[in-house]
């Protein structure tokens, strides 16, 4: 292959190239192969290099994602604090030091804040790499909606851009021109077909290497079994073995019900003919805010696989924060219950004690009566009558009664007088 000469393979290039655009929408397997021959090895490399480069790109994103999890929010968290504590204490007051109770509940806050923005710059850059990718909607310059009719007519004019021919006689300049027909024409013709239209809406891009499937059952019957099915069974035994390791102790409930919720959404979005209505209405109002064509089905499903291994990640991070703020609300709770506990039982052991004091005064009071049966009764009978006169007065309706005639009597009396005249 590297020993042609360049000039017959820009030769063979360009009437490759004529003979796909008088063909359009047709190609088989002799011209694919005759695109291979013709090119110059480094032309053909750049035709399978964008999408290998966009994978490699995505992938490393996503990579970097992760480790970012690992450190940053910690990182950012420190250095948050530290320029919180210099803008809101004045020079020369006290910070709050390590290990205190007053530094713990501030970077606790700081930590779910950073943690909670980072999650929304994952969300983000999620979308953002989605529309760098780009659709062969986008690719094609045409609406999501658009009839076969309009897709052809596009890529005519495109092609008449793209074709090899206009690209000149550098050779870099002719396979990248290639490279960009022959993506144009696939997505003409990955557009034109319902059955393949339908999948790449729902699978994507990669639905092009499917060549065993024609009708749309096929598809979506290959795109579940070899898509949908083995992420997520790996995703629940992922989930299944982190949590008997004991890493994914917090929030364990609510992780199998994401899971089984993102699942049965991907199935319903991948298998109606229609996006669900809640769906569309959500897609209609962010392309209209954001100025922006609507997502696909395969993008919505890959921005919710981003944001529910998003969320695992960040329930792993708020976890603790969380819980410790429960324990600590607990344990101030019981702490306080256990005090008024012991309040309780000292003020019963105070009555008590003032209880037995009291018994022996009585008994010290009474000691001179011991053995004289008729004094004892007599002093019974007085007491007795003691507390009768003592709670009569103490009434109320008593007490009014004796004030008002109080009230009667004349203030210059002289003393000795009687009667109130």
């Amino acid at each position: 292959l590297l020993a042609v000469d360049t000039g017959r393979k820009r030769q063979q290039v360009s009437k490759l190239g004529r003979e796909l655009t008088s063909q359009l929408l047709t190609v088989d397997q002799v011209s694919l192969d005759n695109v291979a021959i013709a090119l110059p090895y480094s032309s053909f490399h750049k035709i399978l290099g964008p999408p290998q480069r966009d994978a490699q790109i995505i992938t490393m994103s996503n990579v970097l994602s992760l480790l970012g999890w690992a450190f940053l929010p910690n990182l950012v968290t420190g250095w948050v604090q530290a320029i919180y504590y210099g803008l809101a204490i004045r020079a020369g007051d006290p910070k709050p030091q390590p290990g205190t109770a007053k530094y713990a509940t501030h970077r606790r806050r700081i930590h779910i804040l950073v943690v909670s923005f980072y999650l929304l710059y994952t969300l983000v850059e999620a979308d953002r790499t989605l529309r760098l990718q780009g659709t062969f909607y986008t690719d094609l310059d045409v609406a999501a909606s658009a009839p076969v009719r309009i897709i052809k007519s596009r890529f005519r004019r495109l092609a008449a851009v793209y074709h090899p021919d206009k690209a000149g006689t550098n050779g870099a300049d002719t396979g990248a021109a290639a490279a960009r027909f022959m993506h144009l024409k696939t997505a003409s013709e990955t557009l034109s077909d319902p059955a393949r239209r339908f999948a790449y809406e729902r699978f994507g891009p990669e639905v092009g290497a499917w060549q065993g499937c024609k009708t749309i059952h096929d598809f979506v019957a290959r795109g579940i079994m070899q898509g949908t099915i083995p992420y997520y069974s790996i995703a629940a035994a992922a989930t299944y073995g982190l949590s008997l390791l004991g890493y994914l102790d917090w929030g364990r409930y609510w992780r199998w019900i994401i899971l089984l919720t993102f699942f049965v959404a991907e199935l319903i979005v991948v298998t109606r003919p229609e996006m669900p209505p809640f769906l569309a209405i959500f897609n209609t109002v962010l392309s209209t805010a954001l100025r922006r064509p609507p997502y696909l089905q395969f993008q919505l499903v890959s921005l919710a696989r981003q944001a529910a291994v998003t969320i695992y990640i960040a329930f792993g991070q708020l976890g603790p924060l969380l819980n410790s703020q429960g324990q600590a609300a607990q344990k101030a709770a019981e702490s306080s219950a256990a005090a008024v506990d012991e309040g309780l039982q000292r003020l019963e052991m105070m009555a008590r004690g003032l209880d037995g004091e009291t018994s022996r005064l009585l008994e010290m009071e009474m000691t001179p009566f011991i053995g004289d049966k008729e004094a004892l009764s007599s002093v019974r009978a007085k007491v007795k009558d003691w507390l009768v006169q003592n709670t009569i007065r103490a009434d109320p309706m008593v007490r009014d009664a004796i004030g008002k005639q109080f009230q009667k009597r004349r203030v210059d009396a002289p003393a000795g007088a009687k009667g109130n005249r």
